[in-house]
């Protein structure tokens, strides 16, 4: 029977922390083993489709994307599923930023957008080798549909407003846990488990003959909608906990180790 697998970009597919921006040779190996052997493979990330890496976009590695923590489902090209936030809250949540001094980004099925004088956030971004060339600078708000946000303060907690746009009503988020400095906002309805449960219902795939690949706080509702959940050796206690498999940590290949031993073993 047909599998669909799923995975994780930062710190299960790469390692931004050590600069280890690219997919090693044994995890793209493995991936492409995976996929030549007929299973679908998809990216489940919170980056919005301007972040991937032309490597991921390859389709001898990845069949379609979950993004934008499921916001968008895009399989072979084709858009299946996308869920914009309401503009007014966007429109407010920027202006209450612009006051506070919190730079942001909009991020779109398409395109990503950021204002020119947002130079903390560019840079940012040009650490981790994400090419921001791409990034829309000149834009109407008004005619925009945005997926996701992202915040960036030179203040760790945006200096009090991270906590504000967590409650927020309709919308959730996710904070970096190492610098503090850095929030995702998205709306409180949409998971990476809900966005796979829209591209297993389009492929006619059974959920118990998915899997997924995760590391951190927002792939719980990941692994608990898939049939084989597997956690890295770096990932967060919680998503430790609730995983059925654990393998080796990104910085040990653990993508490529569980793909062999859970996943293709005993296959031809």
């Amino acid at each position: 029977m047909m599998k669909a697998g799923f995975f994780d970009i930062d710190g299960t597919l790469i390692n931004i922390m050590r600069q280890q921006t690219h997919l090693t040779a044994p995890t793209r190996a493995a991936i492409r083993k995976l996929h030549a052997a007929g299973c679908k493979t998809f990216i489940a990330s919170g980056r919005p489709k301007a972040y991937l890496d032309p490597e991921l976009l390859d389709s001898s590695l990845f069949d379609g994307y979950v993004l934008m923590n499921g916001a968008l489902v895009i399989y072979e090209g084709k858009v299946l599923y996308h869920q914009p936030l309401p503009k007014a809250d966007v429109k407010a949540i920027t202006a209450l930023c612009e006051q506070r001094g919190v730079e942001y980004i909009l991020e779109g099925a398409e395109h990503t957008y950021l204002r020119r004088d947002f130079r903390n956030f560019e840079a940012f971004y040009q650490s981790i080798d994400v090419d921001t060339d791409f990034f829309v600078r000149d834009y109407d708000i008004d005619a925009l549909e945005i997926g996701k946000m992202e915040f960036y303060s030179t203040e760790p907690l945006g200096g009090g407003l991270f906590a504000e746009l967590l409650a927020w009503p309709g919308l959730t988020g996710v904070m970096d846990p190492y610098h503090k400095k850095n929030l995702e906002l998205y709306a409180k309805d949409i998971t990476k488990g809900s966005g796979i449960l829209h591209a297993l219902e389009a492929l006619k795939i059974p959920v118990a003959e998915s899997f997924a690949f995760g590391d951190g706080i927002n792939d719980i509702e990941m692994m608990q909608t898939v049939g084989l959940s597997i956690a890295m050796g770096n990932a967060q206690p919680q998503v430790k906990e609730i995983a059925r498999e654990t393998v080796p940590s990104v910085d040990d290949d653990g993508v490529a180790w569980g793909i062999e031993h859970l996943i293709l073993k005993g296959e031809a």
